[in-house]
């Protein structure tokens, strides 16, 4: 599979080039900090440990936001990242707000898609509830791989005021993650959005983040056509065509939301 992975050179360079970015936005909104949602996931690790290195500890505060569909793993490594990084965190449970949604509109219940968004959705709101409160920035954790194909929530993970990983394809994400000292256990577990229960990302997507970002380097991103990626890859030309299709169709996703054209 298509190696992506930095030089250690490249590394220093994305590292400090994050870090200045992560200071260069609060320092433009004029705010005491950043706020961030921890997952116990790999993407979310890696900002805390970059946002940190940008702000200082004192500076970050991470929200570890746990539904039913949660597990318990996840949200002890969450917490583990705060507390190894000496940053501030709140466990809020989200069930509740969910509860009274569905309360409100029965009509949803059961229906896994719906459902997931809108925790997606509540943990946004939590984010932007708390920075609100203490004058901070929201900080994004989602990465390139799965921006290019729409695997994020509208309105809900993707509602960030910035992202700082968001040019980093998840191979990079990881190899980035190991370069800063993260634990080999994060680097490397099962990615997962628990949206809703036994949910995996790769199972969602139908392919590895390798062959993903393969595809997304080579083809989407980059100049080959669907042929040579195939011949490059090792991948069927269904799965080069279906990852291009995703990237059409969730384009609505990266924008913002239109509005007519003024008339002339």
């Amino acid at each position: 599979m298509l190696d992506l992975r930095f030089s250690e050179d490249e590394l220093a360079t994305r590292r400090e080039h994050i870090v200045g970015f992560i200071r260069d936005q609060t320092d433009a909104a004029g705010v005491d900090g950043a706020v961030l949602g921890l997952s116990g996931g790999i993407d979310s690790t890696l900002t805390a440990h970059l946002a940190t290195e940008a702000l200082g500890p004192e500076n970050v505060h991470g929200l570890v936001l746990p539904a039913v569909v949660s597990t318990t793993d996840n949200m002890s490594d969450a917490e583990r990242v705060a507390k190894d990084l000496g940053v501030s965190h709140d466990v809020i449970e989200i069930e509740p707000v969910v509860d009274a949604l569905l309360a409100a509109y029965p009509e949803a219940e059961g229906d896994h898609e719906a459902v997931g968004n809108a925790r997606a959705r509540i943990r946004a709101v939590f984010n932007y509830l708390v920075a609100n409160h203490e004058n901070r920035l929201v900080l994004g954790t989602g990465n390139r791989s799965e921006a290019c194909v729409g695997y994020f929530t509208k309105y809900g993970d993707g509602a960030v005021d910035c992202h700082p990983i968001g040019n980093l394809y998840k191979q990079q994400v990881r190899q980035l993650a190991s370069h800063l000292g993260v634990p080999d256990d994060l680097v490397e577990k099962t990615p997962t959005a628990e949206l809703w229960a036994d949910q995996t990302d790769e199972d969602e997507l139908g392919l590895t983040y390798d062959e993903l970002d393969a595809i997304l380097a080579t083809h989407v991103d980059g100049p080959l056509s669907v042929e040579a990626t195939v011949r490059l890859s090792g991948l069927d030309r269904e799965t080069v065509e279906r990852v291009r299709a995703l990237y059409e169709a969730s384009e609505h996703k990266r924008n913002p939301p239109p509005a007519p054209a003024p008339i002339e």
